[in-house]
Order: structure tokens, then sequence, then C-alpha cells
């Protein structure tokens, strides 16, 4: 899946040095009450679901990095904040159920 690129001037969660990267799905972690809405009062409905997903680090800060090349970092992100990464291979999409 890939990260909306969208700057928003308002409350969000998603870090900015994943916008526009491509992860994999991991899990499904749930429904939950829009933290974007509910930091404005809001009632957080309705519920998005939030999914885990995995990102290579190299695929985040390419030569600057100088870990391991297996090495992930896990990020929580909503729904609305993705989109299909258009990758002929699909995501790896694990759900667990």
């Amino acid at each position: 899946m890939r990260v909306l690129e969208s700057m928003v001037d308002t409350h969000h969660r998603t870090p900015g040095y994943i916008k526009g990267r491509v992860g994999r799905v991991e899990a499904l972690s749930g429904s939950f009450y829009d933290p974007e809405d509910r930091a404005y009062g809001g009632s957080g409905l309705p519920k998005r679901e939030l999914y885990l997903i995995e990102f290579g680090m190299l695929s985040l800060w390419g030569l600057r990095y100088r870990g391991g090349e297996e090495d992930k970092l896990l990020v929580d992100i909503y729904e609305h904040w993705l989109e299909p990464a258009g990758d002929p291979a699909g995501p790896r999409v694990d759900h667990g159920f």
C-alpha cells in the first residue's frame, strides 16, 4: 500500500517521512474512532480501520541507512491515509483471519 502524500495543516497521526512511501500490510489492528476528527471535538465516527504497515528501512532512508538490509519499520496507519500502490505483485496482506 502507498501512504498518501497529502499535506494537511491539521492534526494527523501519519508521520511525514512515510508519506508517499510504499509498504506492506502486516495486520489489521481493528476499527477505532478517528483521532483526527476527535482532536477537534468530533465524535470520531465513522470508525476507521487501523493497519500495521511494514516499511523496509532502506526504502525509507536509502544509502543514509547504515543498518541491515532486512531491517524493517512497523507503523500504525489509518485506512484513509492508504491507497493501492499499483505494484503488479501486489502487497502482502496478512490479516490473521
